[in-house]
């Protein structure tokens, strides 16, 4: 047997949570191939067998929080299937046919049920219309069925079939416990809102120029790399540039004292199902911008797959978060502790804007907000460091740098 433990995923990592098993007790594993998924304070993936064999038994169920180096599970490494002696569960024993559900009994069999003897009228109208007569009640002499009263049952019948049918209840509330990645990000952004006063400042930045390198360069960057070309390398490209202006917006707070970063190490938050996580681009500000689309690329991608290692969504200084992908126009994001600001781009979409001379132009426009701690940055600078990005990005050079 081969112990599968729970891993160490970082320095400061105690413990981690089993989030899911991608096997079940008697499945072939092979070496290296995902077996479980954890969650830990840092990231979510998935964790490799450490041998070949059969999963022989799971010692810690979907859930749980254990301390690294927990057993988890036992890979039998020589027994394969059936073949090693394996149980193999029996097939069930196969259903008896139903017995053919009686036949229909015909109106004038159902009328010898009925009290009383039935006119030769009713019977006959009985059969025309597939009329149960045990559903009709008699006003005749000793209860028997008459013409009128068969003619006021169709009635009836009628006016049912043609009314509406009653309006479909309301589904019934549905109560599921919260994601492990759910709960923390619900933890993460209350405690951020507690500490942090938060102030957002919206910018609007004229795009075209870089609207124009983007188009003119995207088919060959798809071409020659094999990804698509965005405006967020951009925007990212742009706000490194700012960070390094004003390194205040690059600080985090240590108690009473600042702390100044020597890396610009920019976070960009990706969604995921059920939640997001930040990876983060470390030295952005020495990156070009196809360097820093092929990171955001990689970082997206392997975020996706639980592939991200624990330094990867650690040490940043800065974030974006691109709603712009999703068609809003801005918004106000929550600052990722302990960083002091994070800056929120929307859609880049065509509009009318007014030039010089008072002309009316259609240009490439975006809405940028920066979110910012108010216990270290003021308005002021705010707006200056967002005035440093709009003029990067507004006097680009429609090239790459």
């Amino acid at each position: 047997m081969t112990d599968v433990v729970m891993p160490q995923m970082g320095e400061s990592i105690v413990e981690g949570t089993l989030t899911k098993w991608l096997k079940k007790p008697g499945d072939r594993v092979e070496r290296d191939e995902a077996l479980f998924e954890i969650s830990t304070d840092k990231v979510d993936t998935e964790i490799p067998a450490p041998a070949a064999g059969t999963l022989a038994e799971v010692l810690v169920e979907e859930g749980r929080t254990v301390g690294i180096n927990t057993v988890v599970a036992r890979i039998d490494e020589t027994s394969v299937g059936q073949a090693h002696g394996l149980p193999v569960p029996a097939a069930p024993p196969a259903a008896a046919p139903e017995p053919p559900p009686p036949a229909a009994a015909a109106p004038a069999e159902m009328a010898a049920e009925v009290a009383g003897a039935l006119s030769p009228l009713v019977r006959k109208l009985a059969r025309e219309h597939s009329i149960d007569l045990r559903l009709v009640k008699g006003t005749g002499a000793g209860g028997r069925i008459t013409k009128q009263d068969l003619e006021a049952y169709l009635a009836e019948r009628d006016r049912a079939a043609a009314a509406p049918p009653p309006p479909p209840s309301a589904p019934e509330a549905r109560l599921e416990p919260m994601s492990h990645m759910r709960l923390r990000i619900a933890e993460h952004m209350v405690m951020s809102t507690r500490v942090s006063p938060h102030v957002t400042t919206v910018h609007k930045v004229n795009m075209t120029r870089v609207a124009r390198t983007r188009e003119r360069s995207k088919a060959g960057v798809q071409a020659r790399y094999g990804f698509q070309l965005t405006y967020l390398p951009f925007v990212t490209h742009a706000a490194a540039e700012a960070l390094r202006a004003y390194p205040l917006v690059n600080a985090s707070i240590d108690g009473n004292n600042i702390v100044y970063h020597g890396e610009i190490n920019i976070g960009i938050a990706v969604a995921l199902e059920g939640g997001l996580i930040v990876p983060v681009i470390r030295n952005a500000d020495r990156m070009g911008v196809l360097d820093l689309q092929r990171a955001i690329v990689d970082l997206a991608s392997r975020a996706r797959t639980k592939q991200l290692k624990p330094e990867e969504v650690q040490g940043g200084t800065f974030s974006i978060t691109n709603f712009g992908s999703m068609g809003s126009l801005f918004g106000t994001p929550i600052i990722n502790q302990p960083q002091v600001a994070i800056l929120g781009v929307g859609v880049v979409e065509k509009a009318p804007v007014v030039i010089e001379g008072d002309a009316i132009a259609i240009r490439s426009v975006c809405l940028m907000g920066l979110t910012f701690d108010h216990r270290l940055l003021d308005g002021a600078l705010a707006d200056q460091f967002m005035g440093k990005l709009k003029a990067v990005l507004e006097t680009w050079s429609e090239e790459f740098r």
